[in-house]
């Protein structure tokens, strides 16, 4: 089969849909993947066929207006700003799309990708497989993992109307870009008001997560179509070799913590580095940092921090004692399968929710939001997580059980199953 794949976002988005195209090309299928020109390096060791979308995520980051919004944490407000920029780039990632799925037998996409999909694979009349990595399909048994916390007492037909709610936040913010790409590009009429939920081109498809079981179970009213099939990890620490300096670091005392942001950028780096520094201090707690997007930088270090740029979660998640970070699903679930503690200071979308399931499973203190942070509460949540025999039990065993589970292994084996149900 030849599969497109659509995924737009930040690396935390895209990689998971990196290890589903290369574990489909193992497979023996041909495999096309659209993202930001700026994966390339990520995608073409995988040997996926890339195609790439103009512009550069970092730099639309980076400006001040998408950091006032990801430091407010309003979801909500922050949508709306992606929802401009993703009307800029409508028309690159529309070309894009539709030029890669010339010839295609299936569409893949998942959050950022699935209005595109949906209407690339309606102009071409091909299937669309949804498949996603937070839960997206209506529930009555939680609320929409995307919008502010709800107290329990609105109960279970609150909680699906909440999944309802925000996919039509999300599709109103969109729209714009969506009839923008569809008339000028695709040259198809825009999509209903009330959003492509219902397009021809998912009819029948069955919809992936690729999450553990063991974190977030299938909901009992998602039906037998749903997937929850274990997490999508792309094994890029194969190939890697550590820095001499931090394998000496790593020798040198006791297993460090692992402290970082990810793609979640701050107006303040240096005041987030003395923060960080302060509650290790307090603690006298050796660690790795990373800067990654948020800029993290001292010019002055103490001998019990290490700071690098780019580490593979897979290499060093085991080496340490617990995992601070922001709880993006990806870095989420390279801390579960390590099998340490994470501790995790969440900003906005569907990161408290992860914090949470942490929290639930017995595998972590209390989230902290990010505009709650201070170098007391770091530290408190760093002592448990590195001090909690109980807590490190929970989260040892959860990292044995997702270790056992093939993830992509079952998406491939699903899609193969649509592949013989086509005759494709």
């Amino acid at each position: 089969m030849r599969i497109l794949i659509i995924a737009p976002g930040s690396r935390g988005d895209v990689q998971p849909y990196i290890a589903l195209g290369k574990g489909l090309k193992t497979a023996g299928h041909v495999v096309r993947f659209v993202t930001h020109s700026d994966f390339r390096g990520l995608v073409t060791p995988h040997g996926l066929d890339f195609w790439p979308i103009a512009g550069d995520l970092q730099d639309i980051v980076r400006t001040e207006d998408m950091q006032t919004r990801i430091e407010g944490g309003n979801f909500l407000l922050l949508m709306a700003q992606m929802a401009k920029e993703a009307q800029r780039g409508a028309l690159h990632m529309a070309r894009a799309s539709l030029s890669a799925a010339q010839g295609m037998d299936l569409v893949l996409a998942g959050m950022g990708g699935v209005y595109i999909g949906l209407a690339v694979a309606e102009k071409l009349n091909l299937p669309l497989l949804q498949a996603y990595v937070v839960p997206f399909t209506a529930t009555r048994e939680y609320a929409s993992v995307l919008m502010p916390t709800m107290p329990k007492w609105l109960g279970r037909s609150f909680n699906r109307l909440t999944h309802h709610l925000l996919r039509q936040t999300m599709w109103q913010g969109f729209r714009s870009a969506d009839t923008l790409a569809r008339h000028k590009v695709l040259g198809l009429p825009a999509a209903s008001f009330w959003g492509p939920y219902n397009s021809h081109a998912a009819e029948g498809m069955p919809i992936l997560y690729g999450f553990s079981p063991s974190v977030v179970p299938a909901a009992r009213d998602w039906g037998e179509a749903v997937h929850v099939t274990g997490y999508w990890f792309l094994e890029e620490a194969e190939a890697w070799s550590p820095p001499r300096d931090l394998t000496e670091f790593l020798e040198a005392g006791p297993s460090p913590v692992y402290i970082g942001f990810g793609s979640m950028s701050t107006q303040e780096p240096e005041r987030t580095t003395r923060l960080v520094l302060d509650a290790l201090g307090r603690l006298g707690q050796r660690a790795i940092m990373l800067s990654g997007w948020g800029g993290l930088r001292q010019t002055d270090l103490p001998r019990s921090v290490y700071m690098g740029e780019t580490i593979p979660h897979a290499w060093l998640f085991p080496r340490v004692a617990t995992v601070v970070h922001h709880g993006g699903a990806g870095t989420t679930a390279a801390g579960l399968r390590a099998g340490v503690p994470s501790v995790i200071i969440p900003h906005f979308g569907d990161q408290p929710f992860w914090g949470q399931r942490i929290a639930a499973l017995g595998a972590g203190p209390q989230p902290i939001l990010w505009k709650r942070l201070t170098a007391e509460r770091l530290a408190t949540a760093i002592r448990r997580a590195t001090t909690d025999t109980r807590m490190q039990r929970q989260a040892n065993a959860l990292g044995e059980r997702i270790r056992s589970e093939d993830g992509i292994g079952r998406a491939v084996e699903i899609i193969r199953q649509v592949e013989q149900s086509r005759g494709a």
